[in-house]
């Protein structure tokens, strides 16, 4: 197909297509073939192709002319098989589902870093925007859910190696429906932001897109009142390599208008921007070893320009700066301490104001686009979910976030594999249909590891829980002992992998489904316990930007409590379980994103990258039990909603086993068609 050429529609699936659309067609039933299969589709920018009702995305790189009302409006109400691979197919059958039948609905995308998650679903909420229904509220819903995107782009996410548009932050959106189709609201929700990318990015990486928009696009004006320069090299919290661009300057106007769409008040944005300028000036104070007058060491923060612009930024007074970063407060029984911190000490504490700030901000940007998309009627509702979430992966140096990351990708895979895989299989044996089983890699073994009571996150808490002197490596030490024998484990301790130079003495590496990832234990404590010192929420309550003293909220005397907050990976880990609770309550519809390149360019497809993509995310398997099985599949009672009508016996109603009534409206129903035909 020219990509100069607007979409054609067909007759069928088969017409004019590359290849085969669906790979369940192929002659061969192999990796290889299924790799050359979607080659030939990607080269001539067929970028979707079928297992089944599972969507196989490949990312192109490029913006391809198939996206256009035209085309969205060919698509409504056909069936899958109708025209060619497309994620808008998948769209509708899930929207017609959900609006016909009222089954609620999920939309799973899945895939590594930089395959085209987040495009796919703009492209599914562009579609289900478009053919539901009219009216100015329903419009306005539309609105405020497309333009969460682009707002929530901005703050969430960044340049990294793997891909120029990183989300640096998981996000599962349920968007609600009334009984006509309509939307009528929605909420989302928020998972673990990467918040160490404020502080600190890998050389070639960049910080959050809205920094960069904001020394790009704000006015001039703007820029004064905040005490901003227009050049990035001036923040040591963004890279040095780093620059803004002309698309950071387009794209911050648009975060402003859809700010506006999704219910802002010019107040609140005024709010917000003054504390992203903070977050900045935070990042250039300077600290410097001192002496009481006793001659005790300590740090303070020199008192240059960068100071006071804090203090103005968040109306707090520069004598609860140097408290808040400096000093902390040391809590007994009877009395409170203040004591004085390192300058390493000071450093830290001053990078985890800067990613509690932004963190929280984050944080309260997503509760209030989920205040705007509130459904303010309480009728029954029918809703889709749409996951978009962070990729699997694998970096020069991978930490505490990419743990989290890869272990929130192993469960995606595991319900993959539980739906599409175990459960089909479980099926047709349990029926007693002849059934030859197929062979598939089942990763609970690797989620196990990291999730079960005495997995890797469970030790990872007693860490940070015990008396007595914790660390990173003390953490590690407890890995190697508990974990030596684990098949999916690999450290340097262990005798089969002592003198692999991969691995060295502060690392340990998993054999994840995707493929074995080193992580790096420096920082594993301390991102977990996330601890910020109660007098930094102390100070920061006293501020007298409204938006800070809400976001610190626990700095307020009145609700002091000794309670240990909740681990990081804890918290994770219980958000992950009721996702995928979530998620197994509605009939889902999967969209397989692949890469066909590490370069993020057009027209290059990768064998090596390609086929490494196929092999561990099961496709050839998919494929051999869809191959294997019935095309169509029902549950007893929904075939006996849907036919009921063909049979006096099960009309208007069938009181009895729903298989039972399936039986006797065939029966009665051949019965009838047999004495017709005499």
């Amino acid at each position: 197909m020219d990509v100069n050429n607007s979409l054609e529609i067909h007759e069928s699936i088969l017409d004019d297509a590359t290849g085969v659309p669906d790979l369940i067609l192929l002659d061969e039933v192999s990796n290889d073939a299924i790799l050359f299969n979607l080659q030939q589709r990607y080269y001539d920018n067929q970028i979707y192709t079928y297992i089944g009702n599972v969507v196989i995305s490949i990312n192109p790189y490029q913006k391809l002319p198939i996206y256009t009302t035209e085309a969205i409006f060919n698509y409504r109400g056909k069936s899958l098989y109708e025209l060619q691979p497309h994620i808008y197919a998948i769209a509708d059958d899930a929207y017609r589902a959900l609006r016909d039948r009222d089954e609620d609905q999920c939309v799973i995308i899945s895939g590594e870093s930089g395959s085209g998650k987040t495009e796919a679903s703009k492209v599914v909420m562009q579609y289900i925007a478009a053919v539901s229904g009219k009216g100015k509220d329903v419009e306005l819903v539309k609105e405020q859910l497309l333009q969460s995107n682009p707002l929530l782009e901005a703050f969430g996410n960044a340049k990294t190696h793997r891909n120029n548009n990183s989300s640096r932050f998981g996000k599962y959106m349920d968007i609600e429906f009334d009984f006509k189709g309509d939307p009528v609201g929605g909420a989302i929700t928020n998972y673990l932001l990467e918040k160490s990318r404020v502080v600190n990015q890998a050389d070639g990486e960049r910080n959050f897109h809205i920094f960069y928009q904001l020394i790009a696009g704000a006015s001039e004006q703007i820029l004064d009142d905040l005490y901003l320069s227009d050049n990035t090299q001036d923040y040591n919290y963004i890279n040095l390599h780093s620059e803004a661009t002309e698309a950071d300057e387009y794209n911050f106007t648009e975060t402003l208008q859809a700010m506006e769409v999704v219910g802002f008040q010019s107040i609140e944005v005024k709010y917000v921007l003054q504390l992203l300028a903070t977050v900045l000036h935070i990042g250039n104070l300077e600290l410097r070893e001192a002496e009481d007058e006793t001659g005790n060491e300590l740090c303070e923060i020199v008192p240059n320009r960068d100071l006071q612009i804090v203090s103005r930024l968040t109306n707090c007074k520069i004598k609860q700066i140097q408290y808040a970063i400096t000093q902390r407060l040391v809590e007994t029984k009877h009395e409170q301490l203040a004591t004085s911190l390192t300058v390493s000490q000071a450093r830290y504490a001053r990078d985890a104001l800067a990613k509690a700030i932004y963190g929280r901000l984050f944080s309260w940007i997503v509760d209030k686009i989920n205040e705007s998309l509130t459904v303010k009627e309480s009728t029954a509702k029918k809703v889709m979910g749409v996951l978009d979430i962070y990729g699997f992966e694998i970096f020069k140096t991978n930490s505490f976030e990419q743990f989290i990351i890869n272990y929130c990708n192993e469960k995606l895979q595991q319900i993959f594999i539980e739906m599409t895989l175990k459960l089909e299989q479980e099926e047709y044996i349990s029926e007693g249909i002849p059934w030859t089983s197929i062979d598939y890699f089942n990763n609970k073994i690797i989620c196990d590891l990291i999730e079960k009571n005495n997995g890797i996150l469970s030790m990872l808490d007693e860490e940070c829980i015990r008396p007595g002197k914790v660390s990173d490596q003390t953490f590690l030490d407890k890995l190697n002992t508990r974990c030596s024998t684990h098949p999916h484990y690999q450290s340097k301790v262990m005798k089969k992998f002592s003198r692999d130079p991969s691995l060295d003495r502060d690392s340990f590496r998993l054999v994840h489904y995707a493929g074995s990832v080193t992580y790096n234990v420096n920082g594993f404590i301390d991102k977990n316990n996330d601890n910020l010192h109660r007098n930094v929420s102390q100070a920061m309550y006293t501020s007298g930007n409204p938006l800070l003293q809400f976001l610190f909220i626990e700095g307020n005397p009145k609700l002091s409590t000794h309670k240990r907050p909740v681990t990081s990976g804890s918290q994770f880990k219980k958000s992950v379980a009721k996702l995928m609770v979530n998620l197994l309550a509605k009939t889902p519809n999967y969209i397989r994103c692949i890469k066909p390149n590490d370069k993020q360019i057009p027209d290059d497809y990768d064998i090596s990258v390609v086929r490494h993509q196929i092999q561990y995310l099961g496709l050839l398997e998919n494929v051999r039990v869809r191959r294997a099985g019935f095309a169509f599949r029902q549950t007893y009672d929904k075939i006996l909603y849907r036919y009921k009508m063909l049979s006096m016996a099960t009309w208007p109603r069938w009181e009895g086993d729903a298989k039972a009534g399936v039986q006797e409206m065939i029966e009665v129903g051949l019965t009838y068609r047999t004495q017709q035909l005499q």
